[in-house]
């Protein structure tokens, strides 16, 4: 099995209903929405900014 984490998140009533609008539109369950955007978004700073090597990555305990 994977590893994996958890987060909480904290938004106003309307920006979680927007979600949620978005993730149905979408097809996706909420979760897999989620990761779907922040997929998109480090895909994006990599393009941007460059790799981001494993190396860079070792300081952040989880």
């Amino acid at each position: 099995m994977k590893n994996e984490c958890e987060i909480t998140l904290k938004m106003s009533e309307e920006m979680m209903r927007k979600f949620l609008f978005v993730s149905e539109a979408e097809g996706r369950t909420p979760n897999n929405q989620f990761l779907f955007m922040l997929r998109n978004n480090v895909a994006y700073y990599e393009k941007t900014k460059g790799k981001i090597k494993p190396e860079m990555l070792k300081k952040y305990e989880i």
